[in-house]
């Protein structure tokens, strides 16, 4: 029970208040949406422990188009879902090269560890990234579609400060302060 707490801890610190600290910042869903997408997307990288340097790059890259905190964020919370889906990704690149199917069995393990299997593993890896480059636009997509949404209901509910206008001010609503000389 104590696991499940220090767990509950943990999520809480790492996740939820950085995403809430976003969130009350202000920034533009549309900007969350694409950073949420583009740290989900890089996340599931199918070579394990490589995705924060790919984000990295990708913010540098991106610049002000993307939301830095929450590409990293987003590439956190995307760590499980990567780990499981590295055989899907590898399989669906062994379908769309019509390649031999790389097994997973414990032999297989051995000769990895044991140094005896290098072309096959290096062919499984160029599967797998086949299998997440063919995949990649599919995602972002749909988690830029799903999270659009999300995201203005949860800036609208937790921002404190206002979103920039959506459209330019009239020139009734700007009033210029004049100095006295």
């Amino acid at each position: 029970m104590a696991n499940i707490g220090l767990l509950a801890i943990w999520f809480n610190k790492k996740i939820v208040e950085p995403l809430l600290e976003i969130l009350r910042r202000g920034a533009e869903p549309k900007l969350l949406a694409f950073s949420a997408a583009v740290g989900f997307t890089i996340g599931l990288f199918p070579i394990c422990g490589t995705t924060v340097i790919l984000c990295g790059l990708a913010i540098a890259s991106l610049g002000s188009h993307c939301h830095a905190p929450t590409v990293m964020v987003i590439n956190l919370i995307a760590t499980p879902v990567e780990l499981s889906l590295v055989v899907p990704f590898l399989r669906f690149g062994e379908y769309i090269s019509g390649g031999p199917h790389f097994p997973l069995t414990s032999d297989a393990m051995k000769k990895v560890l044991t140094l005896q299997a290098s072309n096959e593993v290096l062919l499984s890896i160029a599967h797998a990234l086949l299998g997440w480059l063919v995949a990649a636009p599919l995602i972002f997509a749909a988690v830029y579609i799903l999270s659009l949404p999300l995201f203005k209901v949860l800036v609208h509910k937790f921002s404190t400060v206002p979103l920039s206008p959506k459209r330019p001010l009239s020139p009734s609503e700007v009033r210029l302060k004049v100095r006295d000389a």
